[in-house]
């Protein structure tokens, strides 16, 4: 297949989960695909799945945790079998993710997909995104500086009570 119809092909799985239509992606995708991910630590591999099977639980684990509102790809940049592309996702945190329990924050995240296409389906796909900056959105990590706000607030209190208690106790 030609560079550009890969990239039709990889554009129409990308547009098919914009649209949560798995039927449509699942189309598109071979029936031994290896799809690499970030996910679950039950997750074997760090985050491999195979098979349509490993695919819908995928989409079905991150669709119910977090509900996306837009979708936009950027660049696809093919070269023989593999196509490129970087994408954004926007969305609110609705169940629990990575272990963390639903915030209803909403979160933006970005992230670059690699897909090698053999006979017109995906077969292989490697995908990274920015995991860090998800999880300080949804709140399960503090923000630079975060922290040390906390910590001198507590502090502040902690003095705060300690005189108290010194004027009730007269200490």
């Amino acid at each position: 297949m030609s560079e550009q119809e890969n990239k039709k092909i990889v554009q129409a799985v990308f547009e098919s989960f914009g649209r949560g239509d798995i039927s449509a992606l699942l189309a598109n995708v071979a029936d031994d695909v290896v799809w690499n991910a970030p996910g679950s630590s039950s997750v074997p591999h760090h985050g491999e799945r195979r098979g349509h099977e490993g695919v819908k639980d995928f989409f079905g684990q991150l669709g119910s945790n977090i509900a996306f509102e837009s979708f936009e790809l950027g660049e696809l940049i093919a070269e023989g079998d593999k196509v490129v592309t970087r994408w954004t996702a926007r969305g609110t945190h609705q169940g629990e993710l990575m272990g963390v329990a639903p915030s209803g924050n909403r979160a933006e995240v970005s992230g670059m997909t690699i897909n090698r296409v053999s006979g017109g389906k995906i077969a292989e796909t490697w995908t990274n995104f920015d995991a860090l900056g998800l999880m300080q959105q949804i709140g399960a990590i503090p923000e630079p500086g975060q922290e040390e706000e906390a910590t001198a607030a507590e502090q502040e209190e902690k003095g705060l009570m300690d005189k108290a208690k010194e004027k009730l106790t007269g200490q």
